[in-house]
């Protein structure tokens, strides 16, 4: 005798509603609910799951791993029936998806085509991640191992996670690092932009709409290479001042530059000074036409 539903449990039909609902709200391709019921493998996936993890609970087993494979040769989505998933979970495209057995996924959460939420040990137990609320994982991307994933947590596409991810915070590569948030100090310094113009390079190009480990680790060398400029020029005029010559200034030396990339002009860093790039735009033209 099948045990009765009580109150605290959701009720599967109120449930997929939900897990429709949830579809409009992050896939604009979505034109009504006959269209996202019978044509969106995340949805058929999930409904698969949600009688899989009842039969689970239930300890019907076998017929809860059988629900599970025809979802997967149906839908190329694989959810072992004894993951826990919550509400309004929405698997966008799908293909690929695997999510493992003892894997624990919030409210909210988003997962795109080839996540795998995976176990590192062959060793029964905890093995697989647990993701907060709100999560969203990118295309591509693994969480391995019985790793938190916090609340808001955000992950990105074809990242590979094997720690903790902080409540809100965003990681990013193989292994994935953390992304430090940008905030109105994280604006590059004037002695940083100075620094970037005098080796001939822009270190801020890719780094201006998300700061990550790479772009990090140039501003600290430039902020190195403007603490030794500083400290040499300091030397330089105390050795100056004791010989009695005048003040000596550092010279300047050529811009580096890649092999077949000629190197920023004058006019060029002129005009990305003041913001204007018609100064140099003009005078391509006017060497074009000429």
């Amino acid at each position: 005798m099948f045990p009765c539903v009580t109150e605290n449990e959701v009720i599967l039909f109120r449930a997929l509603r939900e897990d429709i609902a949830c579809v409009f709200e992050r896939d604009p391709a979505a034109r009504n609910r006959f269209e996202v019921l019978t044509t969106y493998p995340g949805v058929h996936a999930l409904i698969s799951h949600r009688l899989a993890h009842r039969l689970w609970g239930w300890r019907l087993r076998w017929l809860a791993r059988f629900i599970a494979h025809i979802s997967r040769w149906l839908t190329g989505i694989e959810i072992h029936p004894g993951a826990t998933i919550g509400r309004r979970f929405f698997i966008d495209h799908g293909m690929g998806v695997v999510i493992g057995e003892t894997a624990i996924i919030g409210d909210d959460c988003t997962l795109y085509h080839g996540v795998t939420l995976g176990g590192t040990s062959w060793e029964k137990g905890k093995r697989h991640p647990h993701l907060g609320n709100n999560v969203v994982i990118g295309a591509g991307a693994k969480v391995l191992g019985p790793v938190h994933v916090g609340d808001g947590g955000r992950i990105g596409s074809n990242s590979v996670v094997v720690r903790d991810v902080p409540a809100g915070a965003t990681m990013v590569g193989v292994p994935a690092r953390l992304v430090q948030p940008r905030t109105h100090e994280g604006e590059p310094m004037a002695h940083r932009q100075a620094i970037a113009r005098k080796m001939g390079f822009d270190a801020y190009g890719l780094t201006r709409e998300m700061p990550d480990p790479v772009s990090n680790a140039v501003n600290g060398m430039l902020d190195h290479i403007h603490e030794m400029d500083q400290r040499i020029q300091e030397l330089s005029d105390a050795v100056c001042e004791l010989a009695g010559h005048g003040q000596v200034e550092l010279s300047n030396f050529e811009p580096c530059r890649v092999s077949g990339v000629e190197p920023a002009t004058a006019d060029e860093d002129a005009a990305a000074e003041t913001g204007n790039p018609d100064q140099s735009a003009t005078r391509h033209d006017g060497e074009s036409r000429g």
